[in-house]
């Protein structure tokens, strides 16, 4: 099995440790008494807390070890099973360089036509979000128009290939942030305005800032 499927493990069973009973500012057992308990190696350990930090689960104190941060939303865990967690929040890190430099090239390039179709999803997904809908086919559509407007085929295969985490995603942000006060949905929609005003203005930095300022929010939503 290859390292990043035992770091997958590693991370599924650090997750059901906390949630089996650790409470927000616990400390976790040792990246020694973890790799013990899993079978894995300290390496393997090391590398799931790495990513466990990053998502925001848990977080590391110099000479102290590792502390839990927060735990999964069943609201959450409803859409990503815990053995899917590290994968689907993984993709994250793909996303940021993928689709912040897909939304730079679309300023830079896209035709009219490719612009009036931004618009267009930007305006059903506004309708979606401001209803009862569950919205995140608009909003994936949305994110795949941008990255039509690239020019570029491969971004599109690489987009796609991220498709089912993205739509695991999507479901589960717009379900949570709909179980938070309102502004939450209004945050989300200026965030996509920002990205496509600046699509439309093409200011290549600024929407690539925009999109990656937006899926770095898209993350922390998804957090208690």
């Amino acid at each position: 099995m290859s390292q990043g499927r035992l770091a997958d493990q590693a991370y599924t069973g650090i997750v059901a440790l906390i949630n089996d009973g650790l409470a927000i500012g616990d400390r976790l057992p040792s990246e020694a008494r973890l790799a013990e308990m899993f079978g894995m190696s300290r390496t393997i350990v090391r590398e799931a807390l790495v990513r466990l930090a990053s998502d925001g689960f848990t977080e590391a104190r110099r000479g102290a070890g590792s502390f839990v941060k927060s735990r999964p939303s069943d609201r959450l865990v409803a859409h990503m099973p815990l053995a899917e967690l590290s994968t689907t929040l993984g993709s994250y890190e793909v996303r940021f360089v993928l689709e912040a430099e897909a939304a730079r090239l679309a300023a830079a390039r896209r035709s009219s036509e490719e612009m009036a179709s931004i618009d267009a999803g930007l305006a059903d997904l506004r309708d979606a979000l401001l209803s009862s809908a569950p919205a995140h086919d608009e909003d994936m559509e949305l994110h795949r128009r941008i990255v039509v407007a690239t020019a570029n085929p491969a971004f599109l295969i690489a987009f796609e290939a991220l498709s089912a985490d993205i739509d695991r995603i999507m479901r589960a942000g717009v379900d949570i942030s709909r179980s938070r006060p309102p502004e939450v949905i209004g945050a989300m929609m200026r965030e996509h305005e920002t990205i496509v005003a600046a699509i439309r203005a093409q200011d290549a930095d600024g929407a690539a800032l925009a999109m990656r300022w937006h899926l770095s929010e898209g993350r922390k939503r998804l957090m208690p």
